[in-house]
């Protein structure tokens, strides 16, 4: 393992991208009026369609959209989405707006009810299937996402009613803590990221960011369905990482494997931030470049 102490943090993308996300998405937050035409209303039944990070973010817009009561909300993969289902609104999510499946989709559903697209990138075929939230402002050089997908996040939660200022205020924090904050979880073998509701979902987002930048094992859970078989992976030298509220037991259950627990009191999407600085310390240690990871490109844009 690299000297924590001498081996400086590699300048990348990744990093400012990711630094910049409580100022992203207090713009965003701002941003809501100007899409209010375009977004759900109370009530209607809709869904969301995207593919890896825009798809986890889509599994945490319907968690809360449904949790606030606002309306029946389906998160779905784009390549597994029914062409015949019919919603009240449909969301697109896709960062580079060329993404082969989610433009599938889109193209097999059609026009059958109101379609929303949003992406940060211009003159790319998805701003031509749906009506727009094009955010330029939010678009990023580092293949690994970060602003994009929580500024889009942080507009649709504001959309929802929330108010974002506390959220705001512990990323920040989050973003100020020490590199020895993360002492066990850099050196950890193995890191299991749990939640339930939102946390859930930014669990799955937290797993593929440290898999994406640095090559690491981890693994992603309901923190209900850890005690059903995850439970035995866990075991000294490695890390469970609970985004959002812990269940019951939950501590004691993870203490008796002899793994950590990281766990902390603050909303999942500025837990989420710590993550992804974890993601950059060991892309670091192990001498990786976390804005280009191995085998993986910008879109995903498939031969036909």
């Amino acid at each position: 393992m690299t000297d924590h102490v001498t081996a400086p943090l590699r300048s990348s993308h990744l990093a400012d991208e990711m630094s910049q996300q409580p100022d992203n998405w207090v713009e965003a937050a701002g941003l809501v009026a100007s899409y209010s035409d375009v977004l759900p209303r109370p009530g209607e039944r809709v869904a969301m369609i995207g593919c890896g990070t825009s798809l986890f973010m889509a599994k945490a817009y319907a968690s809360l959209r449904e949790d606030a009561g606002l309306g029946e909300t389906d998160a779905w993969s784009a390549s597994t989405m029914p062409s015949t289902r019919r919603y009240d609104r449909l969301i697109a999510l896709s960062r580079s707006g060329t993404t082969t499946e989610v433009l599938a989709a889109l193209t097999a559903y059609g026009r059958a009810s109101p379609v929303t697209v949003i992406t940060s990138s211009v003159n790319t075929p998805i701003l031509g299937m749906g009506q727009p939230i094009l955010l330029p402002q939010f678009d990023e050089r580092s293949v690994v996402q970060t602003r994009f997908a929580t500024s889009v996040l942080a507009l649709l939660r504001t959309h929802l009613g929330e108010d974002l200022t506390e959220v705001i205020a512990e990323a920040r924090d989050a973003l100020a803590e020490p590199d020895t904050t993360y002492t066990d979880a850099r050196e950890a073998e193995q890191i299991t990221f749990v939640g339930m509701g939102l946390g859930a979902a930014l669990a799955q987002e937290a797993a593929l960011k440290l898999r994406e930048a640095s090559q690491s094992w981890s693994e992603s859970y309901l923190a209900t369905e850890y005690r059903h078989g995850p439970i035995s992976i866990s075991e000294p030298g490695r890390v469970v990482w609970a985004l959002g509220p812990l269940i019951p037991h939950f501590e004691r259950d993870v203490a008796r494997t002899g793994a950590r627990l990281e766990h902390r009191n603050v909303d999942p999407m500025a837990d989420l931030l710590l993550v992804q600085r974890l993601c950059v310390l060991r892309a670091t240690d192990r001498g990786f470049d976390p804005d280009r990871p191995r085998s993986l490109t910008r879109s995903v844009v498939l031969d036909q």
